[in-house]
């Protein structure tokens, strides 16, 4: 029997590096919303915007993970039948 793939792991380095980049894009983004010379409802309508935005990032990345990760199981669960039919005919 073949030995599954390894699971790839990113770098502790990367993840602090990604979280990092999130959250400054994230507290300077709503600097930038506090600090503008407009009034309060408007700076309100921008910061929902902002986490309609950031939540809909999140939904997204986390959706098409999860269709990548099927894909590549429906794709190990289609070798492994052609593995087994390919077996079946090489012995009759």
């Amino acid at each position: 029997m073949e030995d599954s793939p390894a699971i790839q792991r990113d770098s502790a380095s990367w993840l602090f590096f990604v979280r990092a980049s999130f959250a400054l894009a994230l507290a300077a983004n709503i600097a930038g919303i506090v600090f503008l010379p407009v009034e309060a409802w408007i700076r309100g309508y921008l910061a929902m915007g902002l986490m309609f935005v950031v939540g809909s990032a999140i939904t997204l990345t986390k959706t098409l993970r999860d269709d990548h990760e099927a894909g590549k199981l429906l794709n190990r669960i289609a070798e492994v039948k052609t593995t087994r039919l390919l077996k079946e005919y090489d012995v009759a």
